[in-house]
């Protein structure tokens, strides 16, 4: 689908000619009424800092992103995720705020959001903002008066404990990022939790106070326009209040890296507790009088799709990030122990999928990097738009982009950083996106260095290379959300899976529409009764004119989307 945009709408602060790509026009959203805004939706996660930088200073901004906006909504995307723009000393890049009711100077002013999002809904497009409720910065003043003032009112707010009967932490909680998730106050001989840096100290959401902080934090963003709440780690505000060990799933040796430990204990205490959905009860009470979305990082145990599906539902979550999905091999065997779970699990369309993100390697660069590596995300992008859920890309995923190696001199990424390894670092697939092959990518301004570097990128590897191009990557990422879009249908029809393990075939029909890749390393016949078959999407793009009967050949690392030839 054509969608023209309106002419870009630059700040008198910005100081780069962004291309407008062919834009013009308004774009405008038909839903049926009654239906969800998310449901049958595409999303699109920003990270901020490396999305457009709109006032020239290497750093990716709201002015930028507004810029951009007419592009998302010709590719085909519903509503966008954006990374932490709140006031924040960037300690983890924005996940560590000081100011939840601000923007963070770095990325533009209260005004820049509201205008953003007044263009955003021009366009048919939702906007979703990143909550961060589990902590906040040790910066914020919340913490600081707690810091100063052990009998303040706010000390309640954050987890202080005494020192364990040897002068250690209280307990062998181990934070996320490395390390223990206790650091000692020396002025007041306590401890503070912080499931991740020291930075970020966790808040006690036990705490009537925070609880009633937080729904007026969420009601002044909706007040604001706000869409929906993307919610980091949606699974771990409530704690055991005894805070107890946890049980050690393997003794450590002493050799390895500094993330092993929290890999080595089974955290049943410190997240996952039945005491968040009392939070979210509340949250989804809120959200819904402002038809807003409440989507929850739910990151826990691998395999376990059921619980993370549990998260969303009446008086809960609307929807819940399974994560499964950006961890699987490209083989038969690792792809079905994800997707039968994870569909039998979203029968009502309660998971969230992502191809990539900014936490982890970009999904061609996990399937064997190159042009194999971007077929094969291509195809798994097939899979994961078509299953009931909602779906998203990262940033870059619809221009087959691959993580960037970046030299350690050029490290942000405070977990590479602080734990020195590098393999622990996410600074490789949240590099800038190449927007043209002008100097500064079109990203940002000439002769400007970027916060990271942009790697060696070709033409054809940028949105102006692929623009027009029906073999590129981006051409063809458009058009399978236009037939996504297309067959919206189907959206409120069952699962029926027509393959099983271990054939290298993952094969699906939703009401009358037929999905099917083939992960194997040769070519594999489907076939499907109720013919005669047209393929309708083929990440071959040659393919989309051919009909079958009852059989058809899938090539490897390719999937098909069939229907009905009437």
């Amino acid at each position: 689908m054509l969608t023209p945009g309106l002419p870009i709408l630059a700040s008198s602060a910005s100081q780069i000619s962004h291309e407008g790509f062919g834009f013009s026009g308004d774009v405008y959203t038909v839903r049926m009424s009654g239906t969800p805004w998310w449901e049958n939706a595409v999303g699109y996660e920003i990270y901020i800092r490396s999305f457009s930088d709109g006032n020239g200073d290497g750093v990716g901004d709201l002015i930028g992103i507004e810029e951009r906006l007419h592009y998302l909504a010709d590719l085909g995307i519903d509503a966008i995720w954006i990374s932490p723009f709140y006031t924040s000393p960037m300690a983890d890049f924005g996940y560590d705020v000081a100011d939840y009711r601000d923007i963070d100077p770095a990325f533009g002013t209260l005004a820049d959001f509201d205008k953003l999002i007044e263009v955003a809904h021009r366009l048919g497009l939702k906007v979703i903002v990143d909550i961060v409720p589990n902590h906040c910065s040790d910066q914020h003043p919340w913490f600081l008066e707690a810091l100063s003032d052990p009998t303040s009112a706010k000390r309640d707010w954050f987890h202080w404990r005494d020192p364990a009967p040897d002068g250690g932490p209280p307990n062998n909680w181990a934070s996320h990022f490395g390390g223990p998730s206790w650091t000692l106050d020396e002025a007041s001989g306590q401890y503070y939790l912080h499931l991740f840096l020291p930075e970020q100290p966790d808040l006690n959401w036990d705490n009537p106070e925070v609880r009633a902080e937080f729904l007026d934090i969420l009601r002044f963003w909706c007040e604001r326009g706000v869409d929906g709440f993307r919610i980091d780690v949606a699974h771990g505000l409530a704690k055991n209040p005894a805070l107890p060990d946890l049980p050690v799933v393997h003794e450590l040796t002493g050799d390895e890296g500094p993330r092993e430990r929290f890999l080595s204990l089974d955290h049943v205490h410190d997240m996952n507790q039945e005491g968040v959905f009392d939070i979210y009860a509340e949250w989804r009470e809120l959200a819904d009088s402002y038809d807003a979305m409440l989507l929850g990082e739910v990151y826990i145990r691998a395999g376990d799709a059921a619980r993370v599906a549990a998260y969303a539902g009446p008086g809960r979550l609307h929807r819940a990030f399974f994560f499964d999905p950006m961890h699987v091999k490209w083989s038969a065997e690792s792809l079905w122990a994800c997707f039968a779970p994870g569909a039998e699990a979203s029968s009502e369309g309660q998971i969230g999928w992502a191809v990539s993100s900014h936490d982890d390697p970009r999904a061609p660069t996990r399937f064997g990097g190159g042009q194999v590596g971007k077929e094969r995300s291509l195809a798994f992008t097939v899979l994961l738009t078509m299953l009931p859920g909602l779906p998203f890309l990262y940033q870059g995923s619809e221009l087959g982009m691959e993580d960037v190696p970046v030299d350690p001199a050029d490290f942000q990424d405070p977990v590479a950083i602080r734990n020195d390894n590098p393999t622990d670092g996410r600074d490789p697939c949240r590099t800038p996106i190449p927007w043209s092959d002008a100097p500064g990518f079109g990203f940002t301004a000439e002769g400007v260095k970027p916060w990271l570097p942009f790697g060696n990128h070709h033409l054809s590897e940028t949105v102006k290379g692929q623009l027009g191009d029906p073999f590129s990557s981006l051409e063809r990422h458009r058009r399978l959300l236009a037939v996504r879009r297309e067959l919206g249908a189907m959206a409120d029809q069952t699962l029926e899976w027509l393959t099983a393990p271990p054939e290298d075939v993952l094969a699906f029909r939703r009401g009358s529409v037929v999905v099917a890749i083939n992960v194997g390393d040769k070519p594999a016949k489907l076939t499907i009764s109720g013919g005669p078959w047209a393929v309708k999407y083929a990440t071959r793009t040659e393919r989309t004119s051919e009909w079958f009967d009852t059989e058809i050949e899938i090539h490897p690392d390719e999937a098909l989307i069939l229907v009905p030839n009437s």
